[in-house]
């Protein structure tokens, strides 16, 4: 299967596309549980070259990536390639982002650890410079 090739690694429904300035691109999220539930749990699909802004979460967020290919990367870090199988463990109030490679679609699950601490903060984009010195 091409990394471009999605539709072998669908799991779960598409949902809806979500629009506004927090992402690069085209983005469709798909929640999977209630997102006020104990442990929101939703699915993402980022078009290639999609990302989204750096943010936090109050109480960390596990994602399993599980088609495509991807990056994830905390502030003051190196990213990280993401395939199919691959998890990732973001602590309390880490900042980072996540998204699609240049040439991938990528799709990912999130889980929302604690989420009463708070869902999202937002803050500011990833540089295209620093996007697209990625391999």
């Amino acid at each position: 299967m091409s990394t471009n090739d999605l539709s072998q690694s669908v799991i779960f429904p598409l949902g809806e596309e979500v629009t506004g300035d927090n992402f690069s691109g085209r983005v469709w999220i798909s929640s999977l549980t209630p997102r006020d539930s104990a442990c929101p749990v939703g699915n993402v699909t980022f078009e290639p070259g999609c990302r989204n802004s750096w943010h936090t979460h109050a109480g960390g967020q596990v994602l399993l990536a599980t088609g495509g290919r991807g990056y994830y990367q905390e502030w003051g870090q190196s990213a990280r390639e993401l395939h199919p199988g691959d998890v990732v463990e973001i602590p309390p109030n880490a900042k980072h982002w996540h998204g699609a490679a240049r040439d991938s679609w990528f799709v990912h699950v999130f889980i929302v650890v604690q989420p009463e601490k708070g869902f999202i903060e937002w803050h500011e984009p990833v540089s295209d410079d620093d996007y697209n010195a990625l391999k």
